[in-house]
């Protein structure tokens, strides 16, 4: 029996032991366990954020606890982990979810259809214009496993021709995939089989939306592409102002930074389509709101946000070549990923509260990777969500967690639809100045968790305002009320959640 199944996990650890599980398509776990149980499911649940259904799938276990025995059915799964260090604690994590607040009984069937840009989707979730959506086999696969809709891989009279490598990743403290650099640029099949992949597309799974992505170089093109995805059965179409990596000129980003031009191409699309149209936004400028309300005034039906940010991502210190670097060479390009999430947000913040895009449709999307993730992108305003960073890591599966959690959520809140989320969260947004600025909240230390690391003390001594001292002997951390400001710095970097925060309170008189 291993040692680690006797281990007792709390809240923090479990999540770490959950991150340590390398998402295995065909997963040895689940292979040797003979009980018809999942563990791989259950634990892919907890990686992406859906606690209530790994607790759930905990409800229904068949497995006696692990005794003493080498072959009991934990100890078989946990033996099959192929972690060349040690096996995740798969009986361990089944135990803590097992005696947790968050079991269910049963995944709820929450109504998530919504209408946008006057079409209806099942749900919100749809695959982004990128490498995930560039073909029909790739779509068809993602529709049959729940995805509402595409945005098929942008398409354009252009066919470039890629360069290898093209992927880069930055990482940080044992996380290796926070931000993604990508040189791709759009479709490199021929146009007619694009078109003819979107007809079949919409062919065979006409309840699915499909959004045809375009990028024309002249007004000409940008009006035979919208005719001819119309034509291919489209639901929607996406205009790309925003790609950050082409090589041409009035391609993409350039696009993208100039109101004038989103307006003009705008127009050209819309003289070859009744369709919905979507223009992409860039994030790659001070205030996306101007080119937005610029494609408003052109014809856009919706906003789209954000593409990729223009980024290095790092410099090959043997070669002094930026990575990825093609022949010693690299160039600046899309820079997606968990890391771009805030700055996605704060450009959906601003149009959604601007009063020129008042009532314009938002599909958001940046560093979207679990159901929660995408819920902060619904309660700041968008009716429809694209992802593709984390598809590349790890598959169209993880739209089983997007449902999941949305439906436990709207379910244990009382929400009937997905509708009645949308931009919940914009009146709790203020400006700076509006910010209560005469109480504090002071941060609590919990004894029996802190385990004497001092973390919290490096950080407020060396970055903060010394409010935390140090008790050498006893290594636990002391508050100095009286220099403290209730900045949370040390909660932040607190490693086993032994700091939260305390009662809002008036701030002393100084």
């Amino acid at each position: 029996m291993h040692s680690s199944e006797k281990i007792k996990l709390n809240s923090i650890t479990v999540v770490e032991e959950a991150a340590r599980c390398l998402l295995c398509h065909d997963a040895p776990c689940t292979a040797a366990c003979d009980g018809g149980e999942d563990p791989a499911r259950m634990i892919r649940a907890l990686r992406f954020e859906n606690i209530k259904g790994a607790a759930a799938r905990t409800a229904s276990l068949k497995c006696e606890p692990a005794g003493e025995e080498e072959n009991t059915a934990e100890a078989r799964c946990e033996a099959a982990c192929i972690r060349t260090d040690s096996p995740v604690k798969i009986s361990a994590i089944k135990r803590y979810l097992a005696e947790s607040e968050e079991l269910g009984s049963a995944i709820p069937k929450a109504d998530l259809s919504i209408e946008f840009c006057g079409v209806k989707c099942e749900n919100p979730f749809f695959l982004s214009s990128s490498v995930v959506a560039s073909n029909y086999e790739m779509c068809a696969k993602a529709l049959e496993m729940g995805w509402a809709g595409v945005v098929f891989k942008t398409v354009g009279v252009l066919r470039p021709r890629e360069v290898s490598p093209r992927f880069d990743t930055i990482g940080k403290e044992g996380t290796p995939f926070i931000g993604f650099r990508n040189l791709e640029q759009i479709a490199e099949h021929p146009l007619e089989e694009n078109l003819m992949w979107m007809k079949q597309l919409k062919e065979n799974y006409p309840e699915k939306i499909l959004i045809a992505s375009i990028m024309g170089q002249t007004d000409e093109e940008w009006t035979f592409l919208a005719r001819a995805v119309t034509h291919a059965g489209a639901d929607i179409i996406e205009c790309n102002f925003s790609c950050p990596h082409m090589s041409g000129e009035n391609l993409g980003a350039d696009v993208g930074q100039n109101p004038e031009l989103v307006k003009h191409y705008t127009r050209c699309v819309r003289e070859g389509t009744q369709l919905p149209i979507l223009a992409k936004m860039t994030p790659n400028l001070g205030n996306m709101e101007i080119p937005a309300v610029a494609a408003v005034e052109g014809g856009a039906d919706g906003i789209a946000a954000i593409n990729t940010i223009k980024s290095i991502t790092g410099i090959d210190l043997s070669s002094l070549a930026a990575t990825p670097s093609v022949s010693g060479k690299s160039s600046v390009s899309g820079y997606s990923g968990k890391a771009v999430k805030p700055i996605a947000l704060r450009f959906i913040h601003d149009m959604a509260v601007h009063k020129a895009l008042a009532g314009i449709p938002l599909s958001g999307m940046g560093g979207i990777e679990t159901w929660r993730d995408a819920l902060e992108f619904i309660l700041l305003g968008c009716s429809n969500i694209q992802v593709t960073t984390a598809v590349m890591q790890y598959g169209y599966r993880i739209i089983d967690d997007l449902i999941e959690g949305l439906s436990f959520f709207m379910t244990e809140n009382g929400y009937k639809s997905v509708e009645e989320l949308v931009g919940k969260a914009l009146v709790q947004m203020v400006p700076a100045d509006l910010l209560d600025r005469a109480t504090v909240v002071y941060p609590r230390f919990d004894r029996e968790k802190c385990i004497g690391c001092g973390r919290c003390y490096l950080s407020c001594y060396d970055a903060g305002h010394q409010a935390v001292l140090w008790e050498g002997d006893k290594r636990q951390p002391v508050l100095s009320a009286k220099k403290c400001v209730g900045c949370h710095l040390c909660l932040h970097v607190c490693p086993n959640g032994a700091i939260t925060p305390g009662k809002r309170i008036n701030k002393p008189v100084s």
